[in-house]
């Protein structure tokens, strides 16, 4: 009779799929997705809502094997919220163990400090009007590495000064790359990208690629 898998191996997993990055420094790169389940925000723009509850509990050695058949370079453990999974910190170290070149896109609301060094780090840090400003973990900011990436989502003008206005209270810029990127259908793209080359900023403009390529259907 086998053995029931321990719990300390299982993930709640939405989703694996392989699709072309869409954001961050690797957009357009050939990426393995690994969708954990469950989040504790409730962002007002949020486009993962069914990654919220469900999904499937894998096993770790499960994940890595659905992750090889693809035979990617690159792998992306996102969510919902991926570090609200504690075993999350287990696989995200099984990756860097295999080979892969492993970022995990993060809310910023919970402790990154644990995270394998290898792994980069994408973390938000929530603007107002994303309705969980309250929940940023600023204590991140400390463990943050030149190899990781800060990313602002943008609503509107005012979160657009509100960013810009942490980008100098807590020199980001000199900590690691800034990513401003606009809320799909709310923030005109064209209009944020005026505002960058309008005040100089250091960042980096981003759109998210997927929605233009596959219109945000869930597994591309």
């Amino acid at each position: 009779m086998s053995q029931p898998e321990s719990h300390e191996s299982l993930l709640r997993i939405t989703e694996i799929f392989y699709s072309l990055q869409g954001e961050t420094r690797t957009a357009g790169l050939a990426t393995v997705f690994i969708r954990l389940t469950g989040c504790p925000l409730r962002c007002g723009y949020c486009d993962t809502e069914y990654a919220f509850s469900g999904g499937e509990r894998m096993p770790l050695e499960q994940i890595l094997a659905s992750t090889a058949k693809y035979n990617a370079r690159y792998v992306t453990v996102t969510g919902g919220e991926p570090l609200a999974q504690k075993n999350c910190l287990s696989l995200l170290k099984s990756l860097c163990d295999q080979g892969y070149e492993v970022s995990i896109e993060t809310s910023g609301a919970l402790d990154i400090s644990e995270i394998d060094a290898r792994v980069s780090v994408v973390m938000d840090l929530k603007t107002p009007a994303s309705g969980e400003e309250s929940k940023n973990r600023i204590e991140n900011l400390s463990v943050i590495k030149q190899q990781d990436q800060i990313k602002f989502v943008i609503c509107d003008r005012n979160d657009y000064e509100w960013s810009k206005a942490q980008i100098d209270k807590h020199e980001l810029t000199n900590r690691c790359e800034v990513l401003f990127s606009p809320v799909h259908g709310q923030q005109m793209a064209r209009q944020l990208a005026e505002w960058i080359l309008q005040d100089n900023l250091a960042v980096r403009f981003q759109l998210q690629l997927h929605k233009y390529l596959w219109d945000d259907e869930p597994g591309r």
